[in-house]
């Protein structure tokens, strides 16, 4: 008998991706329940079903008696012999075939309504377990529906969201976009679909970005210890090399900036300053501040603090545009940085209680606190501070 119920299934379950050894074990079981509710739970049968033709088989299995005990698992022999056409003696074992249509109109639409809530939850857990073993990685979705505070993308026929604040603010999106983004968290929810939410601002995106672009980042030779993003405007990432013959830096930047460049025009033309780690904190924290020259550089690895001392005509490179660089260059290094002008020095005690920081990025001005802008593409050619712990 060709089933209806199975073929429309089946093509659900190709369009969803199931596993067809799954839908088929959801069918079983759903006929099952409906055999122990209509025969009891007691009863003997098989349910068969075949996905290739799309044929469900249910066999229903009672022992001849003289006389029904329990209807669930006998059957009296001149109904056996009714029901077959053939001559049955008492004690064996009777096979009759139940027909889908014995169950009623209501049951079999009850049946596929189950179905369905059935397969839905299934596709809710394939889609759950396939992009769980996705975070942290790229992949390629389709812009299709663009909201005020969020773009769907699409992806292997499933959603993805890709929220504003995901987003890289320069960037502009249409319609029919094919673009890379991070699969960043999954939000799985008691009812609907999990919400999968990727990013394009998120500092593990430029991570795996580097990751795809070089191989020695991928192959481990290179490693990266540390990224500060500021989404679409600059970034600072410092890398050490675990073989003494390749130059971290080198190999990010590649020949002729092929490589970094590459990973720049993907972020919408970010800069990015490509920094040599170190474990001595003041040459660290000073690479960071490249191409500002410091004077001295007081460190507290206690609390994380570090206070640069600097001439006056280094400020607006220390501080970069809208503070941008100092920003950077603290949370690349997890120390606070406080900046000191030469002749702050000098009134430190009489200017003590006028001194204000500025919000944000660690300055203390006592002449003047108006913030002064520079944007700069920095490298580590800066001269090393003395340090004074």
């Amino acid at each position: 008998m060709k089933s209806e119920i199975v073929e429309a299934f089946v093509q659900m379950a190709k369009l969803k991706g199931i596993d067809r050894d799954i839908l088929e074990s959801v069918i079983k079981d759903s006929f099952r329940k409906m055999m122990e509710k209509k025969h009891g739970l007691e009863a003997n049968f098989d349910v068969i079903v075949n996905m290739e033709k799309g044929n469900i088989e249910i066999f229903l299995y009672k022992t001849v008696v003289e006389e029904v005990a329990n209807p669930s698992i006998e059957i009296d022999r001149e109904t056996a012999v009714e029901k077959s056409g053939d001559d049955v003696e008492i004690g064996e074992e009777f096979v009759e075939e139940i027909p889908i249509e014995e169950f009623g109109r209501r049951s079999v639409l009850n049946l596929k309504q189950n179905l369905n809530q059935k397969l839905r939850e299934i596709d809710k857990e394939v889609t759950y377990n396939f992009y769980k073993d996705q975070l942290g990685e790229i992949l390629v979705g389709e812009v299709y529906q663009i909201k005020p505070g969020s773009i769907l993308l699409m992806h292997n026929g499933n959603e993805l969201l890709f929220p504003k604040e995901e987003q890289i603010a320069k960037e502009k999106y249409k319609k029919g976009d094919n673009i890379r983004v991070l699969i960043k968290k999954l939000e799985k929810k008691s009812s609907g679909p999990t919400n999968v939410i990727v990013s394009r601002a998120d500092d593990k995106f430029l991570y795996k970005l580097f990751e795809l672009e070089i191989p020695e980042i991928y192959d481990g030779i290179l490693e990266i210890k540390a990224i500060a993003r500021d989404p679409g405007e600059r970034a600072k990432i410092s890398v050490v090399s675990n073989d003494d013959k390749i130059d971290a830096v080198g190999a990010c930047v590649g020949m002729k900036g092929m490589r970094i460049h590459s990973i720049v025009r993907e972020l919408c033309n970010e800069n990015i300053d490509v920094i040599n780690f170190t474990a001595d904190n003041a040459l660290y924290i000073a690479r960071a501040l490249a191409p500002a020259k410091l004077q001295e550089i007081h460190i507290d690895n206690e609390n994380k603090v570090a206070q640069i001392y600097a001439d006056n005509d280094q400020l607006s490179l220390i501080i970069g545009k809208n503070g941008q660089n100092i920003k950077l260059a603290s949370k690349l290094t997890g120390f606070q940085i406080d900046v000191i002008r030469e002749n702050e020095e000098e009134n430190e005690e009489s200017s003590e209680d006028d001194i204000s920081d500025e919000e944000n990025s660690g300055i203390t001005d006592t002449e003047n606190n108006e913030e002064e802008n520079s944007e700069i593409t920095d490298t580590e050619n800066n001269e090393t501070p003395k340090e004074e712990n």
